[in-house]
């Protein structure tokens, strides 16, 4: 099993515990050695089939869709756009991916609250990491936003980066949330509630008669 870099330093941790416990008593070593199997379930990074057709994105998350709205993105795409929300619970992967071919513009870094992930108020509240990525339809923004269990995002991807659809950029660690803002040239073709699975499920369609 495949798992993300982030991972290793709470699975050793954890294993460790496991060991040290079980020298003494091997009851005392079951409940580290459960969060130990967790960690390595929790940070999986299982490969992906990437959809061929270029003009589909593909989820940046798993999870399940809670928000599809149009909004206008005063921030960085200062533009009416669809936004889709993702939320990760602690049992889906963690690791994002991108929904397309794109060059990453900017990587910003926001302090803020942790509420739950899947209020409202924590797409603007809480401490995120946005990516703004340039395509062949326009700009996109990807935010990453920790929740009340998730304290940590992590981005990987750097200004002037090249990234290809479906690629890994990212990991947020336990339940969260991802936020996408894309273009009104996209339908939406995902329904509220509906699971979806990071750099396979198809979120969105391009209007070829726009």
């Amino acid at each position: 099993m495949k798992i993300a870099q982030e991972g290793y330093p709470f699975i050793f941790i954890s294993a460790v515990i496991t060991i040290l416990l079980a020298l003494v008593s091997v009851m005392a070593a079951l409940i580290p050695l459960v969060i130990t199997f967790f960690m390595i379930y929790f940070f999986r990074d299982p490969d992906r089939s990437i959809p061929d057709d270029k003009d589909v994105l593909i989820s940046p998350a798993d999870g399940k869709i809670i928000v599809i709205e149009k909004v206008f993105e005063s921030n960085y795409l200062q533009s009416e756009c669809t936004k889709i929300s993702i939320f990760m619970s602690p049992f889906n992967v963690h690791v994002n991916r991108v929904p397309c071919d794109c060059n990453v513009l900017d990587v910003v870094h926001k302090k803020g609250k942790f509420l739950s992930a899947f209020k409202p108020e924590a797409s603007i509240e809480n401490e995120n990491i946005s990516l703004l990525v340039d395509t062949i339809y326009g700009k996109i923004l990807i935010r990453q936003i920790a929740g009340f269990v998730a304290r940590r995002a992590v981005c990987r991807a750097r200004a002037g980066d090249s990234l290809k659809k479906g690629e890994r950029f990212g990991i947020i660690k336990f339940s969260s949330r991802v936020d996408i803002f894309i273009p009104l040239t996209f339908t939406p073709s995902i329904k509220l509630n509906e699971k979806v699975y990071a750099g396979e499920s198809i979120i969105a369609r391009f209007k070829k008669n726009i």
